[in-house]
């Protein structure tokens, strides 16, 4: 990775973004800003500015880029080259895609940002703050890491000139490891004035580390930690009219861009919602034809969640089926089959009977799949999924991304493209 020095400034005091990066000799240094509690805060802000708002914020990325490499998505206009790109795949996906390049810039960028603000936690005096602010930068690090590592085969995960780059074990590894950092800080770590208040740091740390214990194939630890999720909690990044919904401004609202694929969500036929699944109508506008996203998305001030109780349910699920625990397996699917949008956090609800399938490890390893894509549509999870459950190369565009060129260009530890 190449060193990135960025300066969020106040940036995230305001939590409106700056596409642009200047240096302006009138404001602070980087010293400054990371040397002062008022600084400190205003980096952590930062963080969640950069990750949650604009067109090159990995929302928007991993969003676009995980839907069209999986067919969830369906696009506009051939004119916007880079998610065409992606819709096409294979070798027509660019080193130069801007949304790729993105994704790993702005995944680096903040991967870098979260560390600086861990170094210098020292800084902080009062409780309260020291243990949120952790705990903040600390779920911002370990996303951009588990990030990439969604979309690229190696990683780097040093912030020096020509770093080496990871392999994939080692940095979910490290991702786990920065969430299992905040757990001395997670009782005091309640937030206060000035930070921004959305996250419930606890419950999200213990939901990221359920998701990425299940990228690391330990079931165990996945379990573990999807059990001390609270699914009445709700943690989510918040717009406005001036901080948009990057999906709904970029792409849903926006005549040229793109909308979801149809009201099977680009399933094959044999796992297609079936026309009673509330949660059709609940992510495609009811008549839509032909479809448009509504969900998280129809409206530049709609929130959208870090994660969503059906996914830590849904983990349960597939750990006891992993485990082949298939009773205990269907018990968690059916919490998911039949929920009311009511029941649901978010108003996710499918509202269907319970499972009717055969009872063996394949079908309800399918059906868990098939609800994940259902109840996690547009999570930009799908792809990482599909890998997971071993679905053919033919639901995916690509297995993994190309390098950007800005790495390779900068980098002689880039390593070869993959194939596909």
């Amino acid at each position: 990775m190449k060193k990135i020095i960025v300066l969020f400034l106040f940036l995230g005091l305001s939590l409106i973004s700056c596409d642009a990066e200047f240096l302006d000799p009138t404001k602070p240094t980087e010293g400054d800003v990371f040397s002062s509690r008022s600084g400190l805060i205003g980096a952590a802000n930062g963080l969640q500015s950069k990750w949650s708002i604009g067109r090159q914020s990995p929302v928007y990325t991993i969003i676009t880029g995980s839907g069209f490499t999986t067919n969830e998505l369906r696009l506009l206009n051939a004119g916007n080259v880079d998610e065409a790109e992606l819709l096409t795949g294979g070798v027509s996906v660019s080193s130069k895609n801007a949304v790729i390049n993105n994704l790993w810039s702005q995944s680096l960028v903040i991967y870098a940002e979260a560390q600086k603000v861990l170094d210098n936690i020292g800084v902080i005096s009062v409780p309260v703050e020291k243990a949120s602010i952790f705990v903040h930068a600390s779920i911002y690090k370990a996303m951009a890491t588990g990030t990439l590592v969604q979309f690229f085969e190696k990683v780097p995960l040093q912030t020096t000139k020509n770093a080496g780059f990871s392999s994939r074990a080692d940095v979910i590894a490290a991702t786990i490891a920065t969430l299992k950092s905040t757990e001395i800080y997670l009782g005091t770590a309640n937030g206060f004035s000035g930070l921004a208040g959305n996250i419930k740091y606890k419950n999200t740390v213990h939901a990221l580390l359920a998701r990425f214990y299940l990228m690391a194939g330990d079931n165990d630890n996945a379990l573990v930690y999807a059990n001390l999720v609270d699914l009445s909690s709700k943690s989510t990044f918040l717009y406005d009219a001036v901080s948009n919904n990057p999906i709904a401004f970029n792409a849903i609202l926006t005549p040229n861009n793109y909308q979801p694929i149809d009201r099977n969500f680009g399933l094959p036929t044999a796992l297609a919602p079936t026309a009673l699944d509330g949660r059709v109508n609940f992510y495609i506008t009811p008549g839509s034809n032909p479809t448009t996203g509504a969900g998280f998305f129809d409206s530049n001030s709609k929130l959208i969640p870090l994660y969503l109780p059906g996914e830590i349910t849904l983990i349960k699920a597939e750990v006891y089926a992993r485990k082949n625990l298939l009773l205990e397996a269907v018990i968690e699917l059916n919490k998911v089959l039949t929920k009311t949008a009511g029941a649901d956090a978010f108003g996710v609800g499918a509202n269907l009977p319970p499972y009717a399938g055969t009872i063996d490890q394949a079908n309800i390893l399918t059906e868990i799949y098939r609800n994940r894509c259902i109840e996690l549509y547009m999570s930009g999870l799908k792809f990482e999924d599909s890998r997971r459950f071993n679905r053919p190369n033919t639901e995916r565009s690509r297995n993994w991304y190309p390098y950007p060129d800005s790495e390779r260009f900068n980098n002689p530890n880039t390593p070869a493209d993959p194939v596909n």
